[in-house]
């Protein structure tokens, strides 16, 4: 096979040109965002890196996933995955910004540029998985994609509407051979019902406190597509009802608005406004938060950081049971809850890293432990069991030198690491997690609520005419430039009990984020509105002046 790069400039010139007037943009941390009008010569230039990554990896599957994930209806993006279901590698995040960034008439000498900085053999094959959510545009975009890997001679697996997770799925489950499951969509769904129903055994129903009956809002996304086959497989062991499955995606419901506005979606039927267990996933099912709303009518959100309190209390009684002796850590990101890290370190007795946003980030920390923990605050997370792990559980698993039921413990961990999609943070192994857990504890969300107190915390946003104006360091929490900022942010958290503010510049939009937490609702609430007039006022504020939230 030889591969003519002039090609790809005859492609683009003919089918995918880039405008003039086209801005720059950048690979972040959720990989190309914008208006689905933006995007077609970005998608054909992602499936012209795809391929270029597949031979610099030993021809082995990368995933292009097309999505725009929390986003509203009218944007997509596209993030490119490696071997073994990992986010892309760092280095190679410049070299898609460089190629996207370029002219059409640069286009070949930045890919010639690439494969000689990469020392790829064009020669060698090239194999690519494609994945799409559920918005209008995107099977145009992948049909982008695909040209984008046709041009170089790339083979191209196209798996039509999936979940983020699924995609990062089947490639793990390829490169590896499969040893890590089979790369279908019946492999995925096959293998987390089947430990699920193995961790439920013969005690299937209630328990306890726990009602095996769930409202799931999908966001009107791929979740919710997927969810309504699940379903009906686990109605015998947990009834799921599913919500916002036909609607505009991401519009007023899923993960993010339940999260960033603290309150119901729109579309959940009125029973499930009493007191039922409910939960919201984003539009390309990646996150999940759950909620509920109490006897006072008052909304309970139970985030990110809950659900890894959840799992990696559950974890660690599992493994002392079983007498396993294993490294175990959590990850957290600068928006954790404080006082969900005051519960890890001082009453779990569990370390606690904490990275920047992002999680790449927080994979890349929790791969130094033999079990690691991590989630986002949004819900966006999952765990790691390293070989060693597994080899050591799997071996206590049949010790006849232990008792029966640290067997048996050892077996039911077993089956929790295969519920465990650990590629990347999933919504429905996460759901399922969380429902074993609760299931095993008897535990109602009340009871889940008890285990500590959020301190009340506020997510604000300020729009920048250029979000590169504010760098940051020390995982987000602290202001590098402009000069000074940092300084005067300090000045006002001081003013309040427990306050803890900082801000971040967005990875994909000219946004930054002001994140704020003290003791009471409205101490949060003022600490939020005086750091986002200060960061409005200092880093070059567009539009009207950030607003106090109501509380």
């Amino acid at each position: 096979m030889s591969v003519n790069l002039r090609s790809v400039f005859a492609f683009a010139r003919e089918y995918h040109p880039k405008k003039e007037t086209q801005k720059d943009i950048q690979y972040g941390t959720a990989g190309f965002r914008s208006h689905a009008d933006n995007l077609d010569y970005v998608m054909f230039r992602m499936g012209v890196l795809a391929a270029l990554r597949s031979r610099a990896k030993a021809s082995q599957a990368i995933g292009v996933m097309i999505t725009a994930s929390h986003n509203p209806a009218q944007d997509n993006g596209v993030k490119l995955i490696d071997p073994l279901g990992e986010m892309l590698e760092q280095s190679w995040e410049r070299l898609a910004t460089d190629l996207v960034n370029v002219s059409d008439t640069e286009l070949v000498d930045q890919v010639a540029k690439i494969c000689e900085q990469q020392a790829i053999d064009n020669n060698a094959a090239a194999r690519v998985f494609v994945g799409m959510d559920t918005r209008y545009h995107s099977p145009q975009l992948s049909r982008a994609v695909m040209n984008g890997v046709m041009a170089v001679k790339g083979t191209v697996q196209e798996f039509g509407i999936v979940t983020t997770p699924m995609l990062h799925y089947f490639v793990t489950c390829t490169n590896t051979q499969q040893a890590y499951g089979v790369p279908t969509e019946e492999g995925y769904s096959g293998k987390l019902i089947g430990a699920f129903r193995a961790l439920r055994g013969a005690d299937s129903g209630d328990s306890g406190n726990y009602r095996a009956h769930l409202y799931y809002d999908g966001a009107n996304g791929v979740g919710a597509l997927k969810m309504l086959g699940l379903c009906k497989k686990l109605a015998d062991v947990l009834k799921i009802k599913v919500c916002n499955s036909e609607g505009k995606i991401n519009y007023r419901c899923g993960a993010d608005f339940v999260k960033t506005n603290h309150c119901v979606p729109d579309g959940l039927p009125a029973e499930a406004l009493a007191n039922a267990r409910c939960v919201s996933v984003d539009g390309d099912a990646d996150r999940i938060v759950y909620y509920f709303t109490d006897s006072e009518g008052n909304f309970r959100l139970l985030d990110g950081d809950r659900i890894a309190t959840l799992l990696a209390g559950y974890l660690k009684e599992q493994i002392e049971q079983c007498g396993v002796q294993l490294k175990m850590g959590l990850v957290q990101t600068a928006y954790a809850n404080g006082a969900s890290t005051d519960y890890i370190v001082n009453r779990m007795r569990i370390p606690v890293a904490c990275t920047r946003t992002g999680v790449k980030h927080l994979h890349h920390k929790a791969l130094e432990y033999d079990i690691g923990v991590y989630f986002e605050a949004n819900g966006h997370g999952t765990i790691i069991y390293s070989e060693r792990a597994k080899s050591a559980i799997r071996e206590a698993s049949s010790n006849e030198k232990l008792t029966e039921e640290q067997r048996e413990t050892a077996a039911r961990l077993l089956q929790f690491i295969d519920l465990t999609n650990e590629t990347v943070g999933d919504a429905i192994s996460d759901m399922l997690l969380v429902e074993t857990v609760l299931h095993a504890k008897g535990w109602s969300v009340e009871d889940w609520l008890a285990s500590y107190t959020d301190l009340p915390n506020v997510l604000e946003k300020v729009y920048l005419a250029d979000r590169n104006v504010i760098s940051v360091t020390d995982a987000d929490r602290t202001v590098v430039t402009p000069d000074g900022l940092q300084d005067a942010i300090d000045t006002i958290v001081a003013k309040y009990p427990r306050g803890r503010s900082f801000v971040r510049p967005s990875g994909t939009e000219d946004i930054v984020r002001v994140y704020a937490e003290a003791d009471t609702r409205a101490n949060a609430v003022e600490l939020a509105y005086e750091v986002a007039i200060l960061v409005f006022e200092r880093a070059g504020g567009i539009g009207s002046r950030p607003e106090k939230m109501i509380i």
